[in-house]
C-alpha cells in the first residue's frame, strides 16, 4: 500500500463530495487533523474505518487501498456486445455496454459468457401478427428455469423477467436481426441469431 497515492485519493475524491477535512472527520467521528495526516501520507485509515470513509466517499474499499480509481475505455454502444450480470444469490439482473466493476450480496460479479445455443437449446420462434411469439419446452422449474430473455439489436436491448413455474412463451415486437439471449439457472447464458 502506498500512503501517498491513498492519501491524494482521499484528498480528490473528499473535494469532489464538497467537504472540508471537519465536515469527512466529524461524520466519521474521528479528527480532522487524522484526515489530515491521511491526506498527506503520513498514515493509512484503519481498517475499523474504511467501510464508512467508502460509503461517504462513494467508492469501494478496494480502491481506497489502491490508491487509485481506473477509468474505464469507451466502448462504442453495439448493444449486441454487451455484458449481462447474474448475482448467484438473490438472481438480480444486471447490464452494462462495457467493462465495469458490479456486486450484489457482498459478492463482485463477474459478466456471464453467452454460449452459442445447439439445435436442442435453441427456442422456437415463430412470427405472429408482425411480432415474434417465443416459447420453450424448458421444464422451469424452481431449482431451474430461465431467468430472463433478452433481445438485442445494435441500438437498444429488451429484457422480459421470467419466472419458475410459468411456462415459457413471450412476445417481443419483430425488428430487425438481433441476438436472442437466455439466462438459465443451470446451464448459464446462451444465445441465438434471428
Amino acid at each position: 500500500m502506498d500512503n501517498r497515492k491513498i492519501g491524494e485519493l482521499i484528498l480528490n475524491l473528499r473535494k469532489e463530495k464538497g467537504m472540508t477535512q471537519k465536515q469527512l472527520a466529524d461524520q466519521m467521528n474521528i479528527s480532522d487533523r487524522t484526515i489530515s495526516k491521511w491526506e498527506r501520507g503520513y498514515g493509512c485509515p484503519d481498517i475499523t474505518l474504511l467501510p464508512s470513509l467508502s460509503t461517504l466517499l462513494g467508492v469501494n474499499i478496494e480502491y481506497i487501498l489502491d490508491g487509485e480509481l481506473s477509468s474505464n475505455e469507451f466502448i462504442g454502444g453495439n448493444m449486441k456486445k454487451s455484458n449481462y450480470f447474474v448475482c448467484p444469490t438473490c438472481n438480480n439482473i444486471g447490464l452494462s455496454t462495457g467493462n465495469m466493476t458490479l456486486s450484489c450480496c457482498g459478492r463482485k460479479l463477474e459478466p456471464l459468457v453467452a454460449k452459442k445455443a445447439t439445435d436442442d437449446e435453441r427456442l422456437s420462434i415463430s412470427e405472429i401478427d408482425n411480432e415474434w411469439f417465443i416459447s420453450s419446452e424448458h421444464p422451469m422449474t424452481k431449482e431451474n428455469y430461465i431467468s430472463f430473455i433478452a433481445f438485442a439489436t445494435g441500438d437498444q436491448v429488451q429484457i422480459i423477467k421470467q419466472y419458475p413455474e410459468w411456462s415459457l412463451q413471450t412476445r417481443i415486437p419483430k425488428r430487425k436481426h438481433g441476438k436472442l439471449l437466455w439466462y438459465d439457472t443451470q446451464f448459464g447464458l446462451f444465445y441465438q441469431l434471428i
